[in-house]
């Protein structure tokens, strides 16, 4: 089962990778990492996916509880969170296949063209993994020539 946890942390160097380090000595390993500035300047949210069952789960809470740059741990068991990916993605294209691919982009409200070239087309998706993943199967027969995906980046719903 995967896991989202929020860390709010100390905007400060090494933070992130005492983090890793943490994760990394006891064999867990991290799915997905996406790290930013929050709305103020000296904290970070960390947004983590993991995968394991609830004993894994309460093992990395009470791990990262410890260290000393650590704010608040939000996990979201129970919750749907809001949470977004960002991909980029980019084709193959042809004079044949231009239609076709913005027929799929304009298909989806999640996707925007990003950039045409002569030969490859860029195409940006923000939303849900399962959303992403959708519209990346239905491009891959244009054949991809690269792809940079984002870890996972959440949020509690409502006024949380």
């Amino acid at each position: 089962m995967k896991h989202i946890i929020n860390v709010l942390v100390e905007n400060k160097p090494g933070v992130l990778a005492r983090i890793s380090g943490l994760f990394s000595a006891r064999g867990f390993n991290i799915d997905s990492l996406a790290v930013g500035e929050t709305e103020s300047p000296d904290t970070s949210r960390m947004t983590l996916v993991v995968r394991g069952d609830d004993r894994v789960l309460e093992q990395v809470t009470k791990q990262l509880h410890k260290l000393i740059d650590v704010i608040k741990i939000t996990d979201f068991v129970g919750e749907k969170p809001i949470a977004q990916e960002l991909l980029l993605v980019k084709v193959s294209l042809t004079k044949g296949t231009k239609p076709q691919i913005l027929q799929i982009v304009n298909n989806f409200p999640e996707a925007r063209i990003a950039d045409v070239g002569e030969k490859t087309i860029t195409i940006e998706i923000v939303g849900e993994e399962d959303r992403i993943q959708t519209i990346l199967d239905l491009l891959r027969p244009f054949g991809i020539k690269a792809l940079s995906r984002t870890g996972k980046i959440a949020l509690p719903r409502g006024s949380k």
